[in-house]
């Protein structure tokens, strides 16, 4: 064979390198396309689980908070109906016995007269009976019958703070208030006043804001 160039070998020369570099290239590109394509599918179900939770905040929120007032309605109307007056005994419906169970003489006369000027019926006034006497570490309590109103409880207990309540086999409607050894004296007038009225009137819960 004639020519410039001639054949020396025994076999035409491979072409290894270059295929090589292509499948590299094809590998790198594949993995690449796998990535991207488990990222993009990490990314949609991150957005279903988000979508779903703010789907059940919203139905929770809605639950919670009442439907908002429909345009043109009072605004009254979407707030808390204020508690309604609360009909109380008067002091003078109340007739409470008044015993000192504390080693102070005259006790239970000083707070006897006191009610009696803040138009509390007062009945007997002495030392607590042997059940009680020097067994009151409180400031007090209120003994009364099973069936005695809760509101001659509380309306009682605005005059002295800190007392509580109890009750016995008795079948009268009176009330005793037993002194005990931390009583020092009956709240103020101004703020049993206070009290009551606010036993009377109490005050209106804020509406939920939504």
């Amino acid at each position: 064979m004639g020519g410039k160039y001639r054949v020396t070998g025994a076999a035409y020369p491979r072409m290894s390198r270059k295929r090589s570099r292509r499948r590299i290239v094809v590998a790198v590109l594949g993995s690449v396309l796998a990535l991207a394509l488990l990222g993009y599918g990490a990314l949609q179900l991150i957005d279903v689980f988000q979508g779903d939770t703010a789907k059940r905040n919203t139905a929770a929120g809605a639950r919670d908070c009442p439907a908002k007032a429909a345009k043109g309605a009072p605004a009254a109307a979407s707030a808390s109906a204020a508690p309604a007056a609360v009909t109380l005994p008067k002091p003078g419906d109340i007739k409470v016995n008044v015993y000192n169970a504390t080693p102070r003489a005259g006790l239970a006369k000083a707070v006897g007269d006191e009610l009696r000027k803040r138009g509390f019926t007062v009945g007997n006034v002495g030392n607590a009976p042997a059940t009680f006497d020097k067994k009151v570490p409180g400031t007090g309590i209120l003994l009364g019958s099973p069936a005695t109103d809760k509101a001659v409880f509380a309306v009682l207990g605005t005059q002295l703070a800190g007392t509580t309540q109890q009750t016995d086999t008795r079948e009268g409607a009176d009330v005793d208030l037993i002194l005990g050894d931390s009583f020092t004296e009956l709240s103020t007038k101004e703020d049993a006043d206070k009290a009551l009225a606010l036993l009377a009137n109490p005050a209106p819960v804020a509406a939920k804001n939504c």
